[in-house]
């Protein structure tokens, strides 16, 4: 790896030579989320990697213009999935914002905001004794209040409605495959935090489907976090730190299945994060390579349970770091075609991101909303009935905003709607 200059340090810079990849053809631009906003060229992709390439040549420190820039980016990697030069453009960007974290100083107020997200989201104890406050908030009207006060109205209007016992609920730490399938091997389920409380069902489905499928799941409560919202907000050591545990916990696993995008996409990326570390690298390859989103497993064989109706009209939302980051889009879409009587509905604008964006829509809010009424319009311009979607930060958001517009959307992982095929339960 090259030294570095200008105003970056020698821990782990954004890579010259991945720099070097940009050659400014503008491809990336009608897929960039803020440029499709603003229509300013320091807030596209390749006009981040200019600034980053300026602060390699130049220095000695970061500056505003450069901080806000980067701050704004969305990391959906829309970019990615648009480049034609194959910019690494995810690996930039979460090398850049490391950086930052380490040696631009914030205000004051600006860091606690940044920080306090990580007071809750990767704690899932912490989220589950806030679950009542969440239930209640609505019924008692608070929900009006608190929308005045600028520092909470993001979390208030994005608050899902979650029955306490469901976020109470616990997994198996290992459950059998099923005795009439063939036996894949063992599968190490990463339950995720916000997942694991607000959205129970995704990982009760996901454990049912897998052993279903012929797979020995392991599930065990800890870790808790994987770390990717710390990872792809800047707080690189943290993340490492989480990392770790994760690597260690499910390290003898035949493959490791997430079912957050998010997460899965930073778990494919703990290759890269250690890829200064002589130790924990070559750990982190090879766990990165077990790594699979539950759909992208899934579609890996031949279907085993048997498929009953689902009598459901369902619009697909590709999850950025599921679709972009991960590269997994036929393999969602060919899960539900599997499903007898499930129609499947493609919605425009699919690549731009909803504006969820891992903890963006708590620390930009302004153009998340925009984002969220965009996408939530789109979806609802389907005339589906539903909406199905990988990742639980887009499930809030979309939810939040179709709400702002009158409609209660139902919105389903992909999982959920094979686990009622396969049980033939009834959707509400």
């Amino acid at each position: 790896m090259a030294t570095a200059t200008g105003a970056f340090d020698e821990v782990r810079p954004p890579e010259p030579d991945l720099i070097q990849d940009c050659v400014h053809c503008g491809f990336c631009l009608p897929t960039c989320p803020t440029y499709v906003l603003w229509g300013e060229e320091m807030d596209s992709p390749r006009g981040r990697v200019l600034l980053m390439r300026t602060a390699h040549e130049e220095g000695p420190e970061l500056t505003p213009a450069q901080v806000n820039a980067w701050d704004n980016c969305l990391g959906c990697m829309a970019c990615v999935t648009a480049c034609p030069s194959g910019v690494q453009y995810d690996k930039l960007i979460e090398d850049t914002r490391a950086q930052v974290e380490r040696r631009f100083a914030r205000p004051r107020l600006e860091r606690l905001r940044r920080h306090a997200p990580f007071l809750l989201f990767h704690h899932p104890a912490r989220l589950r004794a806030l679950a009542p406050l969440v239930a209640t908030q609505r019924v008692l009207r608070v929900d009006r209040l608190a929308a005045r006060v600028g520092a909470i109205a993001p979390l208030v209007r994005l608050a899902p409605h979650a029955p306490l016992r469901k976020a109470w609920r616990r997994l198996p730490a290992h459950t059998p495959p099923a005795a009439a399938a063939p036996r894949h091997g063992r599968a190490g389920f990463v339950q995720g935090c916000v997942q694991r409380v607000f959205f129970s069902d995704v990982n009760v489905a996901t454990v049912d489907v897998l052993a279903a499928e012929g797979w020995e799941v392991f599930a065990p409560a800890r870790p808790g976090c994987c770390g990717a919202l710390e990872l792809h907000t800047g707080f690189a050591e943290e993340a490492r730190a989480r990392a770790r545990r994760v690597i260690e916990t499910f390290e003898d696993c035949d493959v490791v299945v997430v079912n957050a995008a998010g997460c899965g996409s930073s778990m494919k990326d703990y290759g890269h994060v250690f890829r200064d570390d002589p130790e924990w690298g070559p750990r982190a390859a090879a766990f990165s390579a077990k790594v699979r989103d539950v759909t992208e497993l899934l579609a890996e064989h031949e279907p085993v349970a048997e498929r009953h109706p689902v009598p459901l009209t369902v619009a697909y939302h590709d999850a950025c770091h599921l679709a972009h980051a991960q590269g997994v889009r036929a393999q969602p879409r060919a899960l539900l075609a599997q499903i007898p009587q499930l129609e499947l509905r493609e919605p425009a604008e699919w690549e731009l991101c909803c504006g969820s964006a891992g903890v963006y829509n708590l620390v930009r809010p302004q153009p998340a909303a925009e984002l969220g009424e965009r996408k939530a319009k789109n979806l609802l311009a389907t005339g589906a009935q539903a909406v199905a979607a990988g990742n639980p930060g887009c499930a809030l958001q979309i939810a939040a905003h179709a709400r702002d517009l009158g409609h209660e959307l139902t919105i389903y992982h992909p999982i959920e709607l094979l686990h009622a095929s396969l049980t033939r339960r009834r959707l509400t």
